[in-house]
């Protein structure tokens, strides 16, 4: 039988070129899916950035909350409604997104990435203008915004500082009003704005599957391929395509990984083979 410290052994061995290579890297990572609801999940995922932190990669996360803005929206008997798979946000809805978001989402991330000496720091793209939008016009999602500029030197300043800053989807406009932002666009708007070495998307999938299974590497030209072919279809469309907006913005690498297995962060990015699907430049 294999000595168990000699596995443990290897696996930091394999990681070591690694933490070489990211050393003063920025990863943006967006949260969400069942990581967000199952109380080991999020304690992994924040023992897994605050590593991240602490081996001197510059980490940014930004998370999504759904569900619970569903959930807190049927309590105060405020319709959801969504269209062609976005929930369309009214102000009523508007003013959930915020409290769920901005409040006890973001400071529950921000407190547990504490507890493993993490040093987070919490807010929206609110503040200090940091995610400026103009309303999506593409259709009617009504206060739903479009990234039109990322205001990078205040959490760059924060990076510098040594905090992990973590980053809720709310824009406002140049007049000021206040919208909803898909958190997967804005993580891509981010990661690209911050010339980020990875951009990566804890999910509820094992990553871009095809009839055959899980495809573990595609190219920009292979991800466009399977998006026109229905291969990539559903949820996983926005996904993809804000990944390839990142990787056009000038982000590195893409990674889309199942947040259901614990520590997938580091199995992703600190072993050769990875768990999920990887999405590169041509």
């Amino acid at each position: 039988m294999t000595n168990p410290v000699f596995r443990k052994e290897d696996v930091l061995i394999e990681a070591l070129p690694y933490i070489q290579q990211f050393e003063n890297k920025t990863f943006v990572i967006k949260y969400g899916g069942a990581v967000m609801e199952d109380e080991k999940l999020k304690s992994s995922v924040a023992q897994d950035v605050t590593l991240l932190r602490k081996i001197g990669i510059d980490v940014v996360i930004v998370h999504g909350g759904g569900k619970e803005i569903t959930s807190l929206s049927s309590k105060l008997n405020i319709e959801t409604k969504f269209v062609n798979g976005q929930r369309y946000t009214d102000e009523a809805t508007r003013d959930v997104v915020q409290m769920v978001l901005a409040g006890s989402i973001n400071k529950d991330i921000v407190r547990r990435i504490n507890i493993h000496g993490g040093r987070a720091v919490g807010f929206s793209g609110i503040d200090a203008g940091f995610i400026t939008v103009k309303k999506y016009d593409k259709e009617d999602l009504g206060l739903v915004g479009e990234v039109i500029d990322v205001s990078t030197s205040f959490v760059k300043n924060l990076l510098r500082e040594r905090y992990l800053p973590v980053i809720a989807p709310i824009g406002v406009d140049e007049k000021g009003t206040v919208y909803n932002v898909n958190a997967d666009i804005a993580a891509g708007s981010i990661a690209g704005a911050l010339g980020a070495a990875k951009l990566v998307y804890i999910t509820d999938t094992e990553g871009v599957k095809s009839k055959d299974g899980l495809i573990p590497h595609l190219t920009e030209e292979d991800a466009e391929k399977f998006i026109s072919d229905g291969t990539i279809s559903g949820g996983m469309i926005p996904k993809v395509e804000s990944a390839l907006a990142a990787l056009e913005a000038g982000v590195q690498k893409v990674h889309i990984i199942d947040g259901r297995i614990e520590h997938a962060l580091l199995l992703e990015i600190f072993t050769k083979e990875g768990i999920g699907t990887e999405i590169v430049p041509e």
